[in-house]
């Protein structure tokens, strides 16, 4: 094994606050280049009035069932690797990178068709305006054609973290966003030789960039910087049993994240009965709640990629300790964020609008919002730690029906209760606190130190 020379010196032994921060820092900054990507998207879209606005708004819970199957695959990925890797098994190891590959191409082609052909039937459940759908269309069709591009992306982002490097993918997201935000003006004004798009523009900005990122990753995993040399994608074949250990670690949390988004189509129905204005202002708090969104996020894969080394190396307790450690610390974040949401609410709303109605709507979503962030960190957190010990199955069994459960809440808030458009947002906060202190709960009892992958 003289050719092994990995990346994870410190997470199976040595400072654990130290390690977690090496590990999410990398992270956290790419989701900050992240963050600033979709403020940019949404802010020179937003010169193009509200309509366009809500066109993004609509197709957003679209492009997150895309992101729920990255899921399956990241999750099982990063589940498999981080516990072979830990365990120095590395035949196994380059079979599950190689099968996940594979298996991301296979699902990628499959939801680009499928969105392609159905995106304007998914539009129209959600009930937009003829202008907001004229927009959102080809928006999302173009979208839904990279979706390939996506899948193997995130699958080989994940390997990496999975392996200790979470700088490599940073670097590579970083580069991905500073691409797209420069092409984002291009193709939506029309700068230059280009023609102007529209918001459709931002969609082809988003999908040059992802295709440029994924050529770079991938060339990565093969050319030996994980530390350990990966065998040519064509050496293994297909292998049934092996892409579907990996579904069955992904699926759970997956197909959790799958009725979350299917959750907020029905939720998008509800803000639409508030007009165009509202799905703008919907847009508007989304974007800015992705800063801790993302950011809590690092500290989730950090949490994944320890805890599942760490039961690699038969160390449970110092797993259970990494992963308390990266929540504590995502908590000291969001602390901040939630402050800056509950005092400069307005303020916020006000960069990305003029429109009076936008603003106000906007203003209310974020302080609302702000209640709910430290609750939101040991969420996503916590269920990363489940993620990294292939125990996915507890995460589904407490947010599977706490998101179900938005649709009736928010329903009698808004009608019953008559909080209006408000009703929407207290319905995203109480859920989003009942849920965090039950995972929080069930992690705590741990069970999942015994799971077998």
């Amino acid at each position: 094994m003289s050719e092994i020379k990995l990346n994870n010196e410190g997470i199976t032994s040595g400072p654990i606050v130290r390690t977690i921060l090496s590990l999410a820092i990398p992270v956290v900054l790419g989701m900050f280049m992240e963050f600033a990507l979709t403020v940019t998207d949404f802010y020179w879209v937003g010169k193009l009035g509200p309509t366009a606005q809500d066109a993004i708004t609509t197709s957003m819970v679209v492009m997150w069932t895309v992101y729920s199957f990255v899921a399956l695959l990241s999750v099982g990925v990063t589940a498999l690797v981080s516990r072979y890797v830990g365990a120095r098994d590395f035949k196994l190891t380059r079979f599950y990178i190689n099968q996940g590959l594979q298996l991301a191409v296979f699902l990628g082609l499959i939801f680009s068709l499928a969105g392609f052909i159905l995106a304007p039937t998914i539009l129209r459940f959600m009930g937009p305006g003829e202008a907001t759908l004229e927009r959102a269309i080809p928006y999302l069709r173009i979208f839904m054609i990279s979706c390939t591009f996506y899948g193997l992306t995130d699958t080989a982002y994940a390997v990496f973290r999975a392996s200790g490097d979470t700088r490599t993918p940073t670097k590579i997201g970083v580069m991905m966003v500073l691409i797209n935000m420069g092409l984002d003006p291009v193709f939506i004004f029309g700068l230059g030789p280009f023609p102007e798009l529209g918001v459709a523009g931002a969609s082809v900005a988003s999908a040059i960039s992802i295709f440029i990122a994924m050529l770079v990753v991938v060339y990565k995993v093969f050319s030996g910087r994980l530390g350990y040399p990966v065998d040519s994608p064509f050496k293994y074949r297909p292998d049934i049993s092996g892409m579907l250990k990996i579904i069955k670690i992904g699926l759970p949390i997956s197909f959790q994240q799958f009725v979350f988004i299917i959750v907020y189509w029905f939720l998008i129905k509800i803000v639409h009965e508030y007009g165009e204005s509202a799905g703008a202002a919907m847009g508007i708090g989304n974007r800015m709640e992705s800063l801790s969104y993302l950011t809590c996020y690092g500290f989730s894969l950090a949490a994944s990629t320890m805890v599942g080394q760490n039961l690699g190396a038969k160390n449970p307790d110092r797993a259970a300790k990494c992963a308390w450690g990266a929540t504590g610390l995502a908590l000291s974040f969001t602390f901040v964020i939630a402050f800056v949401f509950i005092v400069f609410n307005d303020l916020i709303a006000g960069i990305f609008t003029p429109d009076a109605e936008v603003r106000k709507i906007a203003a209310d979503y974020l302080f609302i919002l702000g209640l709910s962030q430290f609750t939101m960190a040991i969420e996503i957190v916590i269920e990363g730690a489940f993620s990294g010990a292939g125990n996915t199955i507890p995460p589904m069994m407490v947010l599977l029906p706490g998101a179900v459960a938005r649709i009736p809440l928010a329903y009698y808030l808004c009608f019953n209760l008559d909080w209006g458009i408000n009703g929407v947002w207290w319905t995203l906060t109480i859920t989003t606190t009942v849920k965090a202190l039950i995972l929080a709960f069930w992690f705590k009892l741990g069970r999942w130190k015994l799971k077998e992958v």
